[in-house]
């Protein structure tokens, strides 16, 4: 049965594939001989496109051996030499002297070799039994193995992992980087690189559709693709005569937000050592947005604060959530005064300084809350 939904963001295509193609080859690796050319059909394509992350795609099953890499023809000269460059380059970025990266779908190891010359201990996963007997023939440390979000990769977690070319093929690439995710250290980086459907749009290529091929990445659906899973893209390029679009990327971090704690104890601190200036329930605050309803409670000021002013009628005559201090029009000020009051107004807070320091000058103390700390003004 055809997919109906993109096999990255899980929107529906486009009600009409953008290509159809009639009797295309079963597979880039499928050659019949004369027993078997009498059976051999050649199968329909479908060219579709995601209606909400834009990448282009097939809407048929992956072929037989699409966890496999088949690599026709190893390498040219020039491509090695472009290869070696790359992997230099990569390696001294990064700092990655010494440190382990893997190749996921490693073929008969072409590449592991390069890599391993540029003083790093590299490793592979491949899923064809024939590729890794060789790959072990040739000593390179090689698992058989296929990525997936809960692969448990030997010797992981790795400092950095390449795939190159092997994405397309995969009919759930979300999965598959979500595996690689999960098998990188911290600060992992990596390289990603797919065929350019940007060049193929450009210069008309309707010869580069094949069963092999699932997905078609532009640069800007690759980076969808790589943000959506884990990782955000450092740098990217086409490269191979821009056949290839290439992306360093690094696994994404959790924020880190501990310097909250600190600046709210900061602003607890101040708020607390201006209230103590005054008689008690003789401070009021200006002020019930989400802000100040928030720095409220966090600071703990509830059994400090008279009451709450807000000039919006609708919030006048309920209380403060979770503190529960009574909020009030501005007219308060007048029939039960205070001694000070902290503005709390965000964007407004210099407009009701002006406002009080009109009417009550230096009567009354008044202090901001600043993004930076307390602000006493009087």
């Amino acid at each position: 049965m055809p997919i109906k939904k993109c096999r990255v963001c899980g929107h529906h295509f486009w009600p009409e594939p953008l290509i159809s193609y009639k009797n295309m080859p079963k597979s880039a690796q499928f050659f019949p001989d004369s027993d078997s050319l009498a059976q051999e059909d050649g199968v329909d394509l479908e060219v579709c496109q995601c209606a909400g992350c834009g990448l282009v795609q097939l809407n048929c099953d992956p072929v037989p051996y699409y966890r496999e890499v088949i690599r026709a023809a190893a390498y040219s000269p020039e491509m090695k030499e472009f290869r070696i460059r790359q992997f230099q380059d990569f390696v001294r970025k990064y700092r990655l002297k010494n440190r382990k990266i893997i190749e996921i779908g490693c073929g008969r190891g072409e590449y592991l070799s390069l890599m391993a010359q540029c003083g790093v201990k590299v490793s592979g996963i491949e899923y064809g039994a024939e590729s890794v007997k060789y790959c072990r023939s040739e000593q390179l440390d090689v698992s058989k193995q296929y990525i997936q979000s809960r692969t448990k990769l030997k010797n992981a977690p790795f400092d950095a992992f390449f795939i190159l070319n092997f994405l397309e093929h995969m009919p759930n690439p979300n999965s598959a980087l979500r595996g690689i995710c999960a098998n990188l250290t911290t600060d992992g980086v990596g390289i990603v690189e797919v065929p350019n459907f940007d060049m193929i749009i450009r210069n008309k290529l309707f010869s580069e559709f094949i069963s092999d091929h699932l997905l078609y990445f532009t640069g800007e659906t690759l980076k969808t693709t790589l943000n959506n899973n884990g990782f955000e893209v450092i740098e990217q390029n086409n490269v191979w005569h821009e056949y290839i679009i290439s992306a360093v990327v690094r696994k994404k971090r959790q924020l880190n937000l501990s310097d909250f704690h600190a600046t709210r104890e900061k602003l607890k601190h101040e708020l607390t050592t201006f209230i103590a200036k005054f008689a008690p329930q003789k401070v009021a605050i200006w002020g019930a947005g989400h802000q100040a309803l928030a720095v409220i409670s966090m600071t703990a000021l509830a059994d400090k604060i008279a009451y709450v002013i807000d000039s919006a009628p609708f919030k006048q005559g309920k209380f403060t959530p979770a503190s529960h201090l009574p909020i009030v029009a501005p007219k308060k000020l007048e029939s039960e005064p205070v001694e000070a009051v902290i503005v709390m107004a965000a964007a407004y807070s210099d407009e009701v300084y002006q406002t009080l320091n009109n009417k009550f000058g230096d009567s009354i103390s008044i202090a901001i809350v600043r993004d930076y700390g307390l602000e006493t003004k009087q």
